[in-house]
This record gives C-alpha cells, structure tokens and sequence, in this order.
C-alpha cells in the first residue's frame, strides 16, 4: 500500500461526510482518483438518492487523466444498475487500472463490484483504513444490520448541549424535539420524493415507532433528551450525556452501554456511549 493512496482514502473518507444527512437511504461515500504518478485529480462524494455516486463525480472531475489511474473510494463500487448505472462499469471505461476500496458493500448484489472489476483487468485492494472509513459509513451500516435507523440520543442541561444538537443535525437524517416533533436534519437535504418525514412521531412502543422512522428511508436519527419518547432513547445506539460535577450519585450510561468519550466542560462532563 502506498503512502499517496493512504492519504487519498483519508482524504476520501473526509469527502464522504459532505454526504452525511442527505445521501440517506443510500450511503454517504467519498471517492479520490490519483494519475499514474499519484497525483490527486478529482474527488466526489454521493449527495443524495437519485445522483450521481462518488466515483462518478470524483472521474468527472479527473477526466481523460482518469486513465491509468487509482480510484480510491470509501464503499465497494456497485455493480448494479438503478436510477444511476453501475460506478464499477464507470470506472472500468474511465481506464483505471487500480482500485482501493476501504469497506466491502453487504447490500452488493451477484458477483460484486469488485470481483467485476478484477475480471475486467483491474487491479483491486479492499480493506483499506476500513475502521476509519466507518466513522463516517457505521451508522449506515449498522442501520442495514438492524433494519431500523441508527439512533443518537444527547440529553443533559448545558448550553454546551444546544450547540451540540445543532451540529449534530447537520449529519443526521432526523431529529426528534419536544413533543414528538419530527424534523429534517437539513431541511430539503434529500430531495423531492425521496425522503418522508411525518410531523410528529404516532404513539406506540419503541418497535412500532423504529418501523415508522425507518419507512421515511431514515438511517440516523437524533433523539433530543426532552422529545418525551423514553422508549426510543433506551434503544438508542449512541448516548452523548452532558452530567453535571455535582450530580454525584447519577449513573454516567444505563446497562448495556460502553464508555467510548469522556471529555470536560464549565461544570459538566460530556459522556459518550456505545451500545455495546
């Protein structure tokens, strides 16, 4: 593995997050192409469900300088026709002779993309800084895994905690408020048609309404600690906790949760947790 396509895929998996918050439910991927010296020459990411994916836009960008080239991408390319054609016959008449790919597609059908590719003459290393590329492609993932949306909860009392919402919004499909009140991330983030998204959440235990936020096409969704449905924050995935110092006796995460972040604020200490 060359030092340049490490970089490409770091710089791939950055790209990729532009993605976050709008590609749902498709999966936000970022693509690099190098020349054959391995120099970057254009890069792409999958905006939203009905677009062009990464590697389209990352060899539109490169061009004829496409040929002889290293794709790097962040998810095996498809190798299926659907509202877009397949990114693995792209790249293979783009000319590229290497593809590096961090994380293998569960949702790939027949052969794969990669062993097309391979077929076709092409040279392909997959696995590549694969747990960094799931910073930005786990929740995808795990949504596919569960067949339900990947749900992050943040509750506590701190300014520090309204701030956080907002920039959590920007990568989340959905945000639950007071009230059961249902709103997009990114207002109009994902197009026309493509994204459903009820005003309030219905009554009912924590399957039903899983199921309700799963047929909007959702794969993440962050729970806001007042939103008033405790059913779904004791299903969530991700607990960010903002505890105060002096709440001495309160548990940092319920059972069943790992500690992966503590950090300190004015008063408070900020808590992650992972399902485990």
């Amino acid at each position: 593995m060359k030092a340049l396509e490490l970089e490409a895929m770091r710089r791939a998996i950055v790209v990729s997050a532009q993605g976050l918050g709008s590609a749902s439910p498709n999966p936000p991927v970022g693509c690099v192409i190098l020349d054959q010296g391995g120099r970057v020459i254009g890069e792409g990411f999958h905006r939203r469900k009905g677009e062009a994916h990464a590697e389209v836009n990352a060899l539109a960008a490169a061009g004829d300088r496409a040929a002889g080239g290293t794709a790097v991408v962040t998810l095996e390319p498809c190798n299926h026709h659907g509202r877009t054609p397949p990114c693995r016959e792209a790249l293979i008449d783009a000319g590229v002779s290497r593809v590096v790919i961090a994380v293998m597609d569960p949702t790939s059908r027949g052969e794969g993309g990669a062993a097309l590719l391979r077929q076709a003459g092409v040279e392909v290393e997959q696995g590549v800084l694969a747990e960094e590329a799931l910073l930005v492609l786990g929740p995808w993932l795990a949504s596919l895994t569960r067949e339900r949306p990947f749900i992050t909860c943040i509750d506590g009392d701190s300014e520090a905690l309204s701030a956080e919402v907002e920039l959590l919004r920007q990568s989340h499909d959905l945000v639950v408020r007071a009230g059961g009140l249902v709103e997009e991330g990114r207002q109009g983030s994902h197009g026309d048609g493509v994204f459903r998204v009820p005003d309030h959440l219905p009554a009912g235990d924590a399957g039903h309404l899983l199921k309700v936020l799963g047929e909007t096409g959702a794969r993440s969704v962050l729970i806001v600690g007042d939103a008033g449905v405790p059913s779904l924050e004791q299903r969530a995935d991700r607990l960010i906790r903002y505890l105060p110092f002096t709440a001495t006796t309160q548990a940092p995460l319920p059972p069943g949760y790992r500690l992966s972040e503590v950090t300190r604020g004015v008063g408070y200490a900020r808590v992650v947790g992972q399902r485990s």
